[in-house]
């Protein structure tokens, strides 16, 4: 294990930010504050007591150039695009969906016994990837590995790596991880990363002590770490929930446009042209 602990950069309190038909959701990357944290484009926090908050939902809609990663605690979100896939992932599935050259999809989230709650994740794809053939993998919870650690502190693995144990999303172009982090009252954990990925918690349950940090940090928040090999994460008096993410940058220019990512002006021109002509579909199923 590295010795050189992550020291915390930058604590953002969530932006509430409306989106689709009129979703309400807690922005943490992809605002004024922090438009961008390479590869990562945008972290989205959604859920509400509220059904009139979230069930006007996302019509279809495009997106080209990034992967979307959508994970759920809570609820159901019901997918359709135009690959052909059709289907609806619940609690502690995921949904990863690679853009690439383009795909037009829409999400429609709806209640579960009352609730719903999740995350949806925009991560860029390598210049040289932008165009690739769109893809989709629906991943259920039952094939997300959970581990237990000995203090009490459970780590569901559901992309890159945790010591030997792999995620269950795999074949991922920015090669990240994702974990989905619970920490008892008090219990501590420590996570390798390499020192040249970027890496974030998304603190999103309870209170926890980040680094060497002797105020907690209160949940919501987005928490962006420094250059170091591991990340260190202890919970205050309450259990706390966070996820931890980590990528390695790109280090390519970006040109953002609503759903479209590429690397110019130009690329995003030609992808409006061809959302108007007809032609910007380059895979169907």
């Amino acid at each position: 294990m590295g010795t050189n602990i992550r020291k915390v950069a930058q604590i953002i309190t969530p932006t509430q930010v409306r989106e689709g038909a009129g979703v309400l959701l807690k922005r943490s990357i992809g605002t004024q504050t922090l438009d961008y944290l390479d590869p990562f484009l945008l972290l989205d926090h959604f859920g509400s007591n509220d059904p009139a908050d979230y069930l006007a939902g996302f019509p279809m809609h495009p997106h080209r150039g990034i992967e979307t990663v959508t994970y759920m605690l809570a609820g159901k979100v019901s997918h359709h695009d135009s690959l052909g896939n059709a289907g609806t992932i619940g609690a502690g599935d995921v949904q990863w969906m690679t853009a690439g050259s383009g795909i037009m999809h829409e999400e429609m989230p709806e209640p579960f016994e009352g609730k719903m709650e999740g995350f949806q994740l925009w991560v860029n794809l390598p210049a040289k990837y932008k165009m690739t053939d769109p893809r989709y993998q629906d991943i259920r919870s039952g094939i997300i590995p959970e581990l237990t650690l000995l203090n009490g502190v459970k780590i569901k693995v559901i992309a890159g790596q945790y010591g030997n144990t792999s995620g269950a999303v795999t074949v991922i172009y920015a090669n990240p991880t994702y974990l989905d982090v619970t920490l008892q009252p008090g219990s501590g954990f420590n996570h390798e990363i390499p020192a040249d990925h970027t890496a974030f918690a998304y603190l999103y349950r309870g209170q926890a002590f980040f680094s060497d940090a002797t105020t907690p940090v209160e949940a919501p928040k987005l928490v962006v770490l420094k250059d170091g090999e591991t990340v260190k994460v202890q919970a205050a008096a309450e259990e706390a929930r966070c996820l931890l993410v980590s990528g390695l940058p790109l280090g390519e220019p970006i040109a953002r446009y609503g759903p479209f990512v590429m690397n110019t002006r130009a690329e995003i021109e030609l992808a409006l042209q061809e959302l108007r002509n007809g032609t910007f579909i380059k895979t169907r199923g």
